[in-house]
Parts: structure tokens; C-alpha cells; sequence
């Protein structure tokens, strides 16, 4: 996506523009010991990024002059106090860098749409190279591999995915989601139990998330943990539309332990009380 290279205020008629750019800070720090002991100044630039909501996210450069690694939110006044606006080595080096990164991972993308791997995973590793954390570079490079059928590389994707925590944001969700259905293609059932389970660990509230860990559950025949999950979706949402074709589902075919049962009923009731009941099993009985 192009951005406009913006890092100081700007004001149209009453509107204010998003801040944005890169900026620097400074830390003094003492190096030696004893009589040896200087003072050194430590500079470190960072991109940052202000939402339409007000919210300011602050993002380390790398050894590349790119945006990578976690993101921290700060206020505006911290900002204004402790970073310094670096409006030339953003125009001149930073923001041509980004727009290369995100060409060559645009490039990817249409490689892998168009069923060429093979070209597709050489502009992910070239983009890589340069952001080593970039989510959409190491999506694209893993369902590349899953497309393959290259199971041991896209393993080696997943541990690198399942750490980063913006591999979860709302903005990479169809990317996430895409993954999550091509591990259980795959046949990679446990992955994609731990993956799910990643993402539950910073959206607890979501019943999707709960759904697609009792999918990979039940590809493992662990009807146990397939239920528990289908019931948490439904404790989160009674009237789940798919939590509740789930269960009667799950019921239909016999696959509901003895000790769950009681388990089932409460969310059976509950769904009623709003109104909702899983269909009748056609095959029940």
C-alpha cells in the first residue's frame, strides 16, 4: 500500500493529518569501566504510524531501514517529548525501502496466484531478506510450501509464525484464516491445533477461533477436545449458527463422550433461550 510521507503535523481547513514517518531518539550510555569510562550516544530510529482512532504505534527500523519487529503504542505528548522527527532520511531512504519491500511482495502474491511457486517463493525470500519478520512475506512463503506439499519447510514457517503476534492482527486475518484451512489440508493437525491455539491466546472471545480448533481436533479423532471447543464457541455465542450444526452434528454421529453430556444439554438450553436449537439429526436414533 503507498504512503504518503508525512511526519509533522499538517493542517487542511480544521482536519489534522495522521502522523507519520520516522523518527529517532537518543540514550546515553556509559561504556568501560573505571578510569576507561566514556559516554557514548545511542541512536535508534523508529517508524511511526498514527491510526484514524488517534492511536500512535511506534515500530523499530531494522538493520535495512525498514519497519519490523513488535509494535508499541504511545501518546502523543510522548512523542513530541522524546522523539525527533527525521523527515529526510524518511523521504530519501526509509520510504523508498518500504515501497521496494512491499513491490516484491506484491509480486509474490501474484506468482502464487497464478499457481507459480516457484517464482512465488524466490520474491518471499528476496522480501525476507530484508524483513525477516514481514507477516504477509511469511504467509505467502508457507502457503506457498503447503501448496507443494513441502510439509517440512511449511513447518519451519509455522514455528517462525506462531511467535509473532502480528501474524493475529484483524489486518492479516484472511492471510491467517487461509493458513489455519491449508495446515489442516495438509494433514499438519497438530500445527494447526497449536496455531489456533496461538491466536486464542490473544482473542480469548473469539468462537471462530474456537470452531477451527475443534476442526483440527476432530481431524485428529480427539472428540473430547473437539466438543469442549465447540462448547466454548457456544458459551461465547448460544446462537452460533455453526457452533450449533457442530453439535448436532456431533450428536448424529455418536461422538459425544458420556461425561460431556451434561455439557451439551446446558448449551442446547441456552441456544433456546434465544431462540435457537441445532437442527434435528436426520440420522439420530
Amino acid at each position: 500500500m503507498t504512503q504518503t510521507p508525512v511526519t509533522l503535523d499538517q493542517k487542511v481547513g480544521e482536519k489534522r493529518d495522521r502522523m507519520r514517518g520516522v523518527f529517532s531518539t537518543q540514550e546515553i550510555r556509559k561504556v568501560g569501566t573505571g578510569t576507561t569510562t566514556r559516554k557514548t550516544i545511542q541512536k535508534s530510529f523508529w517508524y511511526v504510524d498514527e491510526g484514524d482512532d488517534g492511536v500512535i504505534e511506534v515500530q523499530p527500523l531494522n538493520s535495512n531501514y525498514v519497519p519490523s519487529g513488535p509494535k508499541r503504542k504511545i501518546d502523543r505528548d510522548e512523542l513530541l517529548d522524546k522523539f525527533a522527527p527525521e523527515p529526510e532520511f524518511y523521504v530519501q531512504t526509509v520510504f523508498p525501502k518500504m515501497r521496494e519491500l512491499n513491490k516484491t511482495i506484491a509480486r509474490a502474491d501474484r506468482h502464487r496466484q497464478k499457481g507459480e511457486t516457484f517464482s512465488a517463493e524466490f520474491e518471499y525470500n528476496n522480501a525476507l531478506k530484508v524483513d525477516e519478520e514481514n507477516v504477509r512475506a511469511n504467509f505467502g512463503i508457507g502457503l506457498t510450501y503447503l501448496e507443494r506439499g513441502e510439509t517440512d519447510k511449511a513447518d519451519n514457517i509455522f514455528e517462525r509464525l506462531v511467535k509473532l503476534d502480528a501474524a493475529f492482527e484483524e489486518e492479516h486475518k484472511h492471510l491467517f484464516n487461509e493458513f489455519g484451512i491449508n495446515l489442516r489440508k495438509s494433514k499438519m493437525y497438530d500445527q494447526a491445533v497449536e496455531y489456533y491455539g496461538r491466536a486464542l491466546e490473544l482473542s480469548q472471545g473469539d468462537e471462530n477461533l474456537h470452531l477451527n480448533v475443534a476442526r483440527a481436533y476432530l481431524e485428529k479423532q480427539d472428540f473430547p477436545h473437539c466438543l469442549e471447543h465447540v462448547l466454548r464457541a457456544l458459551m461465547i455465542n448460544p446462537a452460533h449458527e455453526a457452533g450449533l450444526k457442530f453439535l448436532a452434528w456431533m450428536e448424529a454421529k455418536k461422538l459425544v463422550p458420556e461425561d460431556q453430556r451434561a455439557a451439551v444439554a446446558e448449551a442446547v438450553a441456552r441456544a433456546r433461550s434465544t431462540g435457537r436449537t441445532p437442527a434435528p439429526a436426520a440420522n439420530e436414533g
